[in-house]
């Protein structure tokens, strides 16, 4: 059993060289092999991970994105994969501690090969956890966390498990036949934000359950997710980096569902940005 750990990087070094100590620590680190796809950082990544020799790096020039370089991995490591191994994949802007990835393995496991992600706790937050899993909403084009659903007691005990629509690629480990069976990411159409709930709801039309386990705690600097608020609007709509980019947006959900809710997810997905536009405009009357 192999567990290939898959991080995109872009510049950021410093949490580069603490996800790597994080997964050295860890109680199954002969079983882990970890493979960066460095997207064309120029702070010195190239020649930090050169130097690395318990570490596979890819160069890339930095036009692959979150989306692109996870599938870059993936054709990398998937034809080495035997029938028992996972994929892990992780973001460099966090870390966690040493019975991590056993925890993971165990819980997959446990829950018949399921899919695992992770909890997060942010860094001076109050509660710490800032994150579970996702919530969607198909028909009404709306995507949400679980942790909104969480009274102030659950927050700070929750759950040992949770069962969600979609994953995060924030910490999240599949078994590798999943990819061989039905693909890898759409980077083409999602070369960045949703790339990672589109797969796991790919795989969880398969048959693949989706779970959260709270024991599996990915830590993360105290500007957790993408914050927009003073990007301008066009950013906020169009741009790459944007969570609510709209052609991203638009992709994913004409990718999720049933063939009907698919086909009219444009449709669907104007209607709701008028009556959201809507509901903003008389807020502010």
């Amino acid at each position: 059993m192999r567990v290939n750990v898959l991080i995109p990087v872009f510049n950021r070094l410093e949490h580069t060289r603490k996800v790597i100590a994080a997964l050295r620590a860890q109680t199954v680190v002969d079983n882990i092999r970890i493979v960066i796809i460095d997207d064309g950082s120029t702070d010195g990544t190239a020649e930090f991970l050169a130097a690395q020799p318990d570490v596979t790096s890819i160069r890339a020039d930095g036009n692959l994105w979150w989306g692109g370089a996870m599938d870059v991995g993936l054709r990398r490591v998937l034809p080495e994969c035997g029938t028992d191994d996972y994929i892990l994949f992780v973001n460099n802007d966090t870390w966690f501690g040493p019975t991590y990835v056993e925890t993971l393995i165990r819980c997959s496991r446990e829950n018949g090969e399921a899919i695992v992600g992770s909890v997060v706790h942010e860094e001076e937050s109050d509660p710490p956890l800032t994150g579970v899993g996702p919530r969607l909403n198909v028909n009404r084009i709306a995507v949400w966390d679980i942790l909104a659903e969480l009274d102030e007691k659950e927050r700070r005990d929750p759950k040992p498990l949770y069962k969600t629509d979609a994953l995060s690629g924030r910490g999240t480990l599949f078994p590798a036949e999943l990819f061989k069976r039905h693909g890898t990411m759409r980077p083409r159409l999602l070369p960045h934000y949703m790339a990672d709930y589109e797969v796991s709801m790919r795989f969880a039309r398969a048959g693949a359950p989706l779970i959260v386990s709270s024991e599996a705690v990915v830590y993360s600097p105290p500007v957790y997710g993408a914050h927009l608020s003073h990007a301008s609007w066009w950013k906020q709509h169009f741009g790459r980096r944007s969570p609510t980019n709209l052609f991203q947006r638009l992709a994913f959900f004409c990718l999720i569902g049933t063939p009907l809710q698919r086909l009219t997810a444009p449709l669907r997905m104007a209607i709701f940005m008028v009556i959201r536009a809507a509901h903003v405009l008389r807020a502010k009357k």
